[in-house]
């Protein structure tokens, strides 16, 4: 499930054939308030993107919820809205806010019944079934691989459709938690982080149904970002860019310019 962060990028990574998006949620505070993702953006915002999200992209897409904006009932209008936002799902996790991202150092967790209280407030809000409650797990860090199973159990029992374990250091790992834990597992390959780099098939084959690179697109993005606007201060033109750039024609393309003013037209005869 390649990471995306707005509507443009969730567009891109459909057409390049992506059967599921993750909607990542430092992907949308960096991209949408370019501030780190520490809990600074709201739920309005995180819905609001999902909305625009799943309104182009015909994909299953599960969400990043963060914290799932507050306690119990806050969860509950968590899932609410993003439930109507359209999307196929969202995962929210046991750190206390404002959380930390997930390979940083220096998390707090909240207790483990506190989570299971919110994993319950998620799925009992919930109107479609089908909807997907995923509970992340911070653990690894704090309380060792231990902690982890324990809470994963736990969360799972509470309803939880599915488990992220996050900032696992080994394959070993990942797939010491399948062998103990009896539900949907999502792994999270982001890169420069606490987990090696490891393949979608490396993870099929231990068992885990869904695997993110929440920020891989981003990270490109940004760096040719950089690239393009420093060399376009430097030297005043945008002539040695061209061949780097997506022409109108090909962003037309991209955005179905074509079919839109086909329906205008229709709905003029």
């Amino acid at each position: 499930m390649p990471g995306v962060f707005n509507a443009i990028s969730a567009i891109s990574a459909h057409k390049a054939g992506a059967e599921g998006l993750y909607l990542s949620g430092a992907g949308m505070t960096n991209a949408g308030l370019g501030v780190p993702d520490i809990a600074l953006a709201t739920l309005s915002e995180f819905a609001q993107t999902a909305a625009s999200v799943t309104q182009v992209a015909p994909v299953p897409v599960i969400a990043d919820a963060d914290t799932g904006f507050g306690e119990s009932l806050n969860v509950m209008r968590t899932v609410i809205e993003m439930e109507r936002a359209g999307l196929a799902g969202i995962h929210i996790e046991d750190q206390v806010n404002p959380k930390r991202c997930g390979h940083l150092d220096g998390k707090t967790l909240i207790e483990p019944a506190a989570m299971a209280a919110k994993i319950r407030a998620a799925v009992d809000s919930k109107r479609d079934p089908d909807f997907m409650i995923i509970a992340r797990t911070d653990a690894r860090s704090v309380e060792g691989l231990d902690g982890v199973i324990e809470r994963a159990k736990l969360y799972v029992n509470s309803g939880a459709d599915g488990i992220f374990p996050e900032g696992l250091t080994s394959l070993l790992e990942f797939e010491q938690i399948r062998n103990v834990v009896d539900t949907a597992l999502l792994a999270n390959m982001t890169e420069f982080g606490k987990t090696p780099i490891f393949s979608a098939a490396e993870f099929d084959e231990i068992g885990y149904q869904m695997v993110i690179f929440p920020m891989t697109g981003f990270r490109v993005m940004l760096k040719a970002l950089d690239e393009t606007y420093a060399e376009l201060v430097k030297t005043g033109t945008q002539a040695g860019l061209l061949e780097r750039m997506r022409t109108r024609a090909e962003l037309y393309e991209r955005i179905d310019y074509a079919e839109y003013e086909a329906k205008d037209k229709g709905w003029s005869l």
